[in-house]
């Protein structure tokens, strides 16, 4: 798969961990960096194993599906970035009572910000053969992110949160619309 394309799944996927971690930020200016790291190491690293999960999972399907996996792939790319355009258009107030710098919330937190990366593993075995590298950019870059959201969050609050995911939604069906259009245009 291209670098640019695997670069933008990840940068749609981390909308969801980037957004929370803005939030965070906002709402606990007083997080020390270790704290911080801490986030962005859960965040990024359930980014990164949870493809791997779908994948492998997708790939004890890949015989059965073959002959419409393009579908599939731009069905979970639309249905996952429609859900977080979805998501950002309500009011989450519940994330202010969390406490990120417990490890329990924190766990919590991670999972469910990755669980869209578990869809994306299942299309990405039906379209690639690896799957380390993917999941390796996937992981960094929401690290990253992560990172960087705890820090806008304490300097500029959440005045963009909701923003980020439409972008990070959009970003993901576009990529769906484009491995469809290009398995349609080069069958037919």
């Amino acid at each position: 798969m291209q670098l640019g394309v695997v670069l933008f799944i990840a940068i749609g996927l981390s909308m969801d961990a980037f957004a929370v971690s803005v939030v965070t930020g906002s709402v606990y200016r007083d997080l020390k960096v270790r704290h911080a790291l801490r986030m962005a190491l859960f965040f990024g690293g359930f980014q990164a194993a949870m493809p791997i999960i779908g994948f492998l999972a997708g790939l004890s399907l890949r015989r059965y599906i073959a002959a419409y996996d393009h579908w599939i792939a731009f069905g979970l790319l639309a249905a996952v970035g429609g859900k977080m355009i979805y998501e950002s258009l309500k009011i989450e107030s519940a994330e202010k009572n969390l406490d990120p710098s417990n490890l329990l919330v924190l766990l919590a937190l991670a999972v469910a910000t990755s669980i869209d990366a578990l869809a994306i593993g299942i299309s990405l075995s039906m379209l690639t053969a690896g799957i380390v590298g993917s999941a390796a950019i996937i992981g960094a870059v929401t690290f990253v992110l992560s990172y960087a959201g705890i820090e806008i969050g304490k300097r500029f609050g959440h005045f963009f949160e909701s923003k980020i995911e439409i972008l990070g939604g959009l970003i993901l069906i576009a990529i769906g619309v484009k491995i469809l259009i290009e398995h349609l245009t080069a069958s037919g």
